[in-house]
């Protein structure tokens, strides 16, 4: 009995269903399209007009040239992680530099619900195909017209409109910034800039595995520079206050080896940032230097390394009083010099100081500038003045807790008996962590960690020794260079005695002819 009502209203169903697809045929076919529009536009709002709902589209492209839309491209990211849990039917996409292979997404005509403050929303992945096929300069939208469509209850409309879009929109933009392909850029030089192509800037995948937790540092240095970093990455609104460039200057100085590259890796590697290694010798002038700036991105850390070595910012206020001097002295090597000065870079001190804070500084935001230096005290000092170079890092040669970050990383020990006798070592000899890890690596299958910290001790000996024989050197140089001045000085009161002398004499003769 009960199939059999069941099999009765299965059957009453396929008839109305058949009945609405007949009358629509019916309605397509016979009705002149004018009228159709006509009854489609009304039916519309009459729904509408009954229904509780709201609904905004966004489409994938707008504009004359079909730019793709960053809201549309921020919202599939944002629904990406809902729609690969709650959705039953996805699209995988490659997006390009990207850290993630592909990205899921939801396919046409599906659907997932948001939850935000409470509030339920229906986001919806639509595609509008055209009737008729027609050429198109852009493939992406010759198989038709994609948009999400977003569905909420007409009461929250100033809540969705002023608080949810916003936060979708910013939400997406953050995790497309957290999952990009990070990358290292170089400057090229200004020959190469023009022509089909043609870019300022070549990169590659910047992929360095340095981070702070493997960085040879103090823990109590470390945390220090990372809550640095956190202020200034969620300081827009801060700066924006006190009126200042959304940019921070950091000096990274100490002795080859002491980690200042790995330093600036980590510090890329915390706050997710491209870097653009700028080469100050291939840039011919200060006009070059800002077109390059304007070419850099936001999230990213312009690094100049060896800045002592990059220009000769020590003598340049010095030279204009010497240059009238070398001129009448010697003309040969005058024309010689010129000639060097012309193959070389024309940027100025001041060019470079209004690279860093002067008002071309401010194009962009969010940018980290980087300075290393094996000789700090080799730079002018208005360049790492503080308001330029506002945080001055001194990376030293390695202390015990620099050391067992190390054992950590390359023996994956965190204590042993021998780690006594290091600190006390390290304590007494100047070693760079450069050179530590060195001592540390295995270099065969044999090597253990016994052996490798042996090793280590061994060579810490050997820098001492070394460091004492030197020291004794010094001495013994310094003592003969003051033997040697107080023989000089000697000799010249010798001198003057006998020319004084002398000029007694002459005198008295002349006195006694007088």
């Amino acid at each position: 009995m009960m199939t059999m009502m069941m099999g009765e209203k299965w059957a009453q169903l396929g008839s109305v269903i058949g009945s609405i697809m007949f009358a629509w045929a019916m309605f397509n076919q016979y009705f002149p399209q004018q009228l159709r529009d006509f009854i489609l536009k009304y039916g519309r709002k009459f729904v509408g007009f009954l229904s509780p709902n709201i609904h905004i589209t966004f489409h994938e492209f707008s504009g004359e040239y079909f730019k793709r839309s960053e809201a549309y491209a921020a919202i599939q990211t944002y629904l990406s992680d809902k729609s690969s849990m709650k959705a039953k039917n996805l699209k995988a996409e490659v997006v390009k530099d990207s850290s993630q292979s592909v990205i899921l997404s939801m396919a046409e005509n599906e659907e997932v619900t948001d939850e935000f403050e409470g509030v339920k929303l229906l986001w919806a992945s639509m595609k509008h195909t055209p009737r008729t096929q027609s050429f198109s300069w852009y493939p992406e939208a010759a198989d038709g017209k994609r948009y999400y469509k977003l569905t909420f209850h007409k009461s929250k409309r100033e809540f969705v409109t002023r608080t949810y879009i916003h936060h979708v929109l910013q939400e997406g933009k953050e995790i497309t910034v957290r999952n990009r392909q990070r990358k290292l850029y170089t400057n090229n030089p200004s020959q190469n800039w023009h022509g089909y192509q043609a870019r300022k800037w070549s990169h590659v995948a910047f992929e360095h595995p340095s981070t702070f937790d493997t960085l040879a540092m103090e823990s109590k240095k470390k945390e220090e520079i990372k809550n640095d970093l956190a202020k200034f990455s969620q300081g827009k609104e801060y700066y924006k206050k006190i009126g200042k460039a959304w940019k921070r200057g950091y000096l990274l100085y100490g002795p080859p080896g002491t980690g200042k590259s790995s330093m600036i890796a980590a510090m890329a590697d915390f706050l997710k940032y491209d870097i653009y290694d700028l080469e100050l010798t291939t840039v011919k002038d200060n006009t070059e230097l800002r077109k390059l700036l304007i070419e850099t991105t936001s999230k990213s850390i312009i690094v100049i390394e060896d800045i002592d070595c990059s220009l000769d910012l020590t003598g340049q206020r010095k030279k204009k009083k010497k240059k009238v001097e070398e001129e009448t002295k010697d003309p040969v090597s005058k024309m010689a010099k010129d000639e060097e000065e012309e193959s070389n870079t024309k940027v100025t001190l001041s060019g470079l100081l209004n690279f860093i804070d002067g008002i071309w500084s401010a194009t962009g935001g969010e940018r980290l500038i980087i300075f290393t230096t094996n000789h700090v005290e080799k730079l002018d000092p208005a360049l790492i003045r503080r308001g330029r170079m506002d945080k001055h890092i001194e990376l030293s040669y390695c202390c015990f807790q620099a050391f067992k970050v190390l054992a950590m990383n390359y023996l994956d020990v965190d204590s042993h008996p021998l780690f006594e006798t290091i600190g006390h070592l390290l304590e007494e000899t100047n070693m760079t962590p450069a050179d530590v890890a060195e001592n540390l690596m295995p270099k065969s299958l044999t090597e253990d960690a016994d052996t490798c910290l042996k090793n280590l001790i061994e060579a810490l000996e050997t820098a001492k020794e070394e460091a004492r024989k030197k020291a004794e050197e010094d001495m013994r140089l310094k003592v003969e260079k003051e033997e040697k001045e107080k023989q000089q000085v000697a000799q010249e009161d010798v001198k003057v005695d006998e020319s004084l002398a002398k000029e007694v004499k002459e005198n008295c003769v002349e006195v006694v002819k007088g």
